[in-house]
């Protein structure tokens, strides 16, 4: 699973090994013992990738290249890939938003991908080439 955490200036990806399920239900338990507002639905979250970093990157999984790996995952339509300009593109998942505050921008994108698309997105974010989009 990966989880995408938006703050007021940045985000950061993360990879978990938790199912998707597993976690957004305790996250719902969490908000129902603190008391705490709690906001979920399906969405979509964007962001920008340096076209040349995916040249970069080899998954230990994945005998096949980055590229191709993108692609697959596009072609299953967990993801959208979108050429941007000369530089980059514009990657687009399909999962779940949550926040505690249902006008803020602020909060967290959980998605499933395979496990080498998910190994691929966080080297790629290691690396310092993910823009906000």
């Amino acid at each position: 699973m990966l989880k995408l955490i938006y703050t007021e200036n940045s985000f950061t990806l993360e990879r978990l090994e938790e199912s998707l399920e597993a976690w957004v239900n305790t996250r719902v338990i969490l908000s129902l013992h603190s008391a705490t507002s709690f906001h979920i639905k399906s969405s979509t979250a964007a962001f920008l990738i340096r076209d040349e970093e995916i040249k970069f990157f080899k998954t230990a999984k994945s005998p096949s290249s980055p590229r191709n790996e993108l692609e697959n995952v596009s072609q299953e339509n967990l993801i959208d890939i979108c050429r941007c300009d000369a530089e980059y593109l514009e990657v687009t998942f399909k999962g779940v938003w949550m926040t505690s505050d249902i006008i803020c921008e602020t909060g967290v994108f959980v998605t499933n991908l395979s496990p080498s698309a998910e190994l691929l997105f966080q080297k790629l974010s290691q690396s310092g080439q993910f823009c906000h989009a």
